[in-house]
């Protein structure tokens, strides 16, 4: 009997074609590829409350415009939407050095798999960022490898570097302890990212 519920399962399966579509890198496509196959081993899905934050009621169906996605990106999108009303949306805590004033209550950040999400475990996270227009996520950096994937416009950085703005679709690499920052310019943006990380 799986430990997975079925609507999991179906963004599961939609973000693994989607991310492995769009990956741009070797090192993307090896992360990627190792996530998954982790995911095969399936973990018990957790009782946590689910949690919306006002940024998600004004923001959300904006930066997700299904319209202006393409098919594979689209059936991502909705097979979200569909665990979305299940996921508790937070707030970035700890260091905020060179945020936005607007930051605080301009974003939120949603675990859909790994600590505190649908479905807790330690080596593989897949979660979605929300940011409100105009906000600057703060430099940040982690010990696990990440992959993005962008379904809105939206600008990013590493390592204190040049911003680039990858598009709809658009996939980068972000290797283990690097520092990087996104921000949203005029129009909401909104990610999804995925981090392998070591079992603890």
């Amino acid at each position: 009997m799986s430990l997975r519920p079925p609507f999991l399962q179906t963004f599961l399966n939609q973000a693994e074609n989607a991310f492995g579509r769009c990956a741009t890198s070797d090192a993307s496509r090896r992360s990627i590829s190792s996530a998954f196959k982790a995911l095969d081993a399936e973990k018990q899905s957790s009782k946590r409350d689910a949690a919306r934050l006002p940024v998600c009621d004004v923001w959300l169906s904006q930066a997700l415009d299904l319209q202006a996605l393409p098919d594979r990106l689209r059936i991502l999108a909705e097979a979200f939407l569909a665990i979305e009303p299940q996921v508790h949306w937070r707030t970035r805590s700890g260091d905020q050095a060179n945020a936005s004033a607007t930051f605080e209550a301009g974003h939120a950040n949603a675990m859909i798999v790994g600590p505190g999400g649908i479905e807790p475990r330690t080596d593989v996270w897949i979660g979605a960022s929300l940011l409100a227009p105009n906000v600057r996520y703060p430099d940040h950096t982690h010990p696990p490898e990440e992959t993005y994937l962008v379904l809105s416009a939206g600008e990013f950085s590493q390592n204190d570097g040049d911003w680039f703005a990858p598009g709809i679709g658009g996939s980068f690499y972000n290797p283990p302890g690097i520092l990087h920052a996104m921000r949203s310019g005029p129009a909401p943006l909104f990610a999804f990212w995925l981090l392998r990380a070591q079992e603890a």
